[in-house]
């Protein structure tokens, strides 16, 4: 047979192809992999301060509150240093948040039990409505004259309540006054005749009760916190020129829990009583906050679509038909170090998702959490590792280099909208020697997945609430 006649052209092209192949297993050979995503980031950075850093840009809108973490230097609440949990106690309490959201979610969710009707001190029933308080307070003011009250903000809530005097069985201690409604020459308490009384069952979980006339409310969180007291209206001052009459809000008689010394919650869900809805004729429920990338940092919370971010990219909600309170999302993709994670987005529609601003670490289905934690560690292979933290399994000790590099982790949500997490929303720190991976994995594919206030950080995170849709944008606080 005759030789086969290679082109000049064709042979060019099959030598360069060589000549890669060989670069490539030379480069490999050598030890270089392909290039990872990653941030770098300085050690000493990853402790808190303990004096408050910085400000935001965002606060020269006419609808913005100030958000500082409950137990950072920026808080008022932060002068009660003997009451700051340990990380081991806070990833307990978020551990209860995530069983209570689930319980909120779960089909026996109809086992509520009436309040007593002989008074408003009465503790609801265990298996009403259990969320959880959050992390990240703001002050808003409640009464004419206003106080100003301090107040946990949750968007996995709906009812806002605050303690009231006189306490009628039980205050816990916070550090603003306790309101006293008989000062307030705009507060009145809702008849438990009433249809709006009646409408407390959506709003908690828990049949509402009667005291004389007064209707009473009862809620409980999942860390056993509750709060029991009148339903009332009241004039509500979100700032000096956002100011709503006939606020429908908690007046709490029996109080106690883990609520890091504010006075109360503001309740930022999708029920009809949450303060998103109550203001909808103004904000068109549109809401947007940044959290701050530490506790010795300021964040925000703006209402209204004022100030939101040109580059912010939008998700549509997902249906979480069990529950019109939460914020449901589809995630269809994670990426680590710049390479997509290998998981079939049925992965993450098996047991749906939520965002909440008051869980801290993100929850994903086992199959997912399992192939981010390999990626995430065979690219961290250079750091030795350290004992786990609770929930969280993946740790590193840091404490002989000054800059560490840690892969860039991005999510993608429906719509193809990529986000990437900073990397204060990759990593948990309870100390130099113990920084860990930020997700942990539930314990079925078929669990509520739930994207926590952790990996949030610095992004603004924008809820249109009308517009049922999500957005985020990073660099969000400044």
């Amino acid at each position: 047979m005759g030789a086969n006649i290679v082109s000049p052209s064709l042979l060019s092209a099959y030598l360069a192809v060589v000549c890669l192949v060989c670069t490539l297993k030379e480069g490999y050979a050598l030890g270089r992999t392909p290039t990872v995503e990653s941030h770098t980031v300085q050690v000493s950075s990853l402790l808190p301060s303990s004096i408050c850093t910085s400000a935001t840009k965002a606060l020269d809108k006419k609808s913005s509150l100030q958000v500082v973490h409950k137990h950072g230097p920026c808080s008022q609440l932060y002068q009660d240093k003997a009451n700051i949990p340990t990380h081991a106690q806070i990833l307990l309490q978020d551990e209860a948040r995530v069983k209570s959201i689930r319980s909120k979610l779960a089909k026996d969710l109809g086992r509520s039990t009436n309040l007593d009707q002989t008074d408003a001190t009465s503790l609801p029933a265990k298996d009403g409505s259990v969320v959880g308080a959050g992390n990240y307070v703001v002050t808003v003011g409640l009464g004419t004259p206003k106080k100003d009250l301090t107040l946990i903000f949750d968007t996995g809530s709906d009812i806002t309540w605050t303690q009231c005097q006189p306490c009628a069985r039980s205050c816990y201690k916070q550090q603003d006054p306790i309101f006293n409604p008989s000062l307030s020459s705009t507060y009145s308490n809702i008849s438990c005749t009433s249809p709006t009384c009646s409408s407390l069952t959506s709003a908690t979980g828990n049949t509402p009760g009667c005291a004389s006339t007064a209707c009473v409310y009862g809620i409980q969180y999942g860390d056993q916190s509750f709060s029991v007291g009148i339903f009332a209206k009241d004039k509500l001052t979100l700032t000096p020129t956002d100011v709503f009459d006939d606020f429908l809000f908690g007046c709490g008689q029996n109080n106690q829990g883990l609520f890091g010394r504010a006075a109360g919650l503001i309740g930022l869900g999708r029920d009809k009583l949450s303060l998103t809805s109550q203001t909808a004729a103004k904000y068109n429920k549109f809401f947007s906050y940044c959290l701050p990338s530490s506790s010795s940092s300021i964040g925000f919370l703006s209402f209204g679509n004022g100030g939101v971010s040109k580059s912010v990219e939008f998700t549509t909600f997902s249906t979480i038909s069990q529950s019109s309170s939460f914020y449901g999302i589809n995630i269809i993709g994670i990426s680590v170090g710049g390479q997509k994670l290998p998981i079939s987005a049925s992965v993450f529609t098996a047991g749906g998702a939520i965002i909440d601003s008051g869980t801290v670490i993100t929850r994903l289905p086992p199959t997912a959490y399992s192939a981010l934690r390999s990626e995430f560690r065979k690219l961290m292979s250079q750091y030795p590792m350290a004992q786990p933290v609770s929930i969280l399994d993946t740790c590193y000790d840091f404490s002989n280099f000054s800059s560490v590099n840690v892969p860039v982790i991005n999510f993608t949500f429906s719509g193809s909208i990529e986000v990437q997490l900073d990397a204060s929303g990759v990593l948990y720190v309870n100390s130099i020697s113990q920084v860990c991976l930020a997700f942990a994995g539930n314990s079925n594919d078929t669990d509520l997945g739930i994207f926590g206030n952790t990996q949030q950080k610095t992004l603004q995170v924008v809820y249109d609430g009308a517009g049922g849709k999500l957005g985020f944008a990073t660099g969000g606080c400044t």
